[in-house]
């Protein structure tokens, strides 16, 4: 059995730890409140647009852009993975990453070759270690997102899908359902169908196209590749600080049960300490 003096330098040591994991629960519970805002502050607009989007896929138009044709032959797939820059949240980062993981598997299986976008510390770190081809990236967002600074990296997977090196682009992020539920999904970003994002398919949608039918598709897309991004990082970085608050309440009452079961074992050492003290002062004065 420990000393009395190692069992209170371990009771010392976890109470240090169970001070930083309550303190860091907190910070991750104010943050978290905020990040949840502004993502559903965020989904009317992306649901919105994502839905005319869609329906614009299957709408009466002699302009076809690029984002709206299906390609009959995938030879390369485009990725832009969004994981936290972060630790200490639990299987947030591992859940996506095997998410993606298992898609890779499949792509290269088919032989075809894939170009990753990393956003967030975690998933660049990963890909790297996976020997994927990462073409861009982005990390140290902070605690809320900023779109001119995911513009640029998105960019370079749209360039090369418009050049014809990738021939779709799918999005891998953690959806965010409730404080203790988050979900890792991968949705196909492009080429845009009605089918993938839940637009009408029952009727060929009709517009009025103001100035000019090119001007304004041209446009509605590039809103639309905005919106989703910014989203599914909004989305991510709420999952992010619930995941964080749950682990590290977690942590907090481990390290609450550690502390009893510790504190216990030091009452029976120093029980037995005493017991075994009286046995001797009993034996010698029992010799005497």
């Amino acid at each position: 059995m420990a000393s009395g003096k190692e069992i209170r330098n371990k009771i010392k040591s976890v109470e240090s730890t169970r001070k930083i994991t309550k303190a860091m629960e907190m910070v991750a519970a104010s943050k978290m409140r905020k990040a949840q805002d502004r993502m559903r502050a965020a989904r009317p607009y992306s649901e919105k647009i994502r839905r005319v989007a869609g329906n614009l896929s299957h709408a009466l138009t002699e302009y076809s852009h690029p984002f709206l044709e299906q390609r009959e032959r995938i030879d390369g797939v485009g990725l832009i993975v969004v994981t936290s820059d972060k630790g200490l949240c639990g299987g947030l980062n591992t859940n996506v990453l095997r998410l993606a993981l298992g898609h890779m598997k499949e792509w290269d299986a088919q032989g075809q070759r894939l170009k990753v976008t990393a956003i967030g510390t975690k998933g660049l770190g990963f890909m790297l270690r996976a020997g994927a081809e990462v073409i861009s990236h982005v990390t140290g967002l902070g605690d809320s997102p900023h779109l001119e600074r995911l513009i640029g990296p998105a960019k370079v997977q749209i360039d090369a899908y418009m050049n014809g090196d990738i021939d779709v682009v799918y999005l891998a992020y953690t959806r965010f359902i409730n404080t203790m539920r988050q979900e890792p999904v991968i949705e196909q970003l492009l080429p845009l169908s009605g089918d993938l994002v839940g637009a009408s398919t029952s009727n060929r949608w009709d517009y009025i196209y103001e100035p000019s039918t090119k001007t304004v598709i041209d446009d509605l897309l590039l809103r639309y590749l905005e919106a989703m991004l910014y989203q599914a990082v909004a989305e991510n970085m709420a999952s992010e600080q619930s995941a964080r608050m749950v682990a590290m309440k977690s942590a907090s009452d481990n390290a609450k049960s550690v502390i009893g079961e510790l504190r216990l074992a030091y009452n029976k050492a120093r029980q037995a300490a005493i017991t075994t003290e009286l046995t001797e002062i009993v034996s010698g004065a029992a010799a005497v």
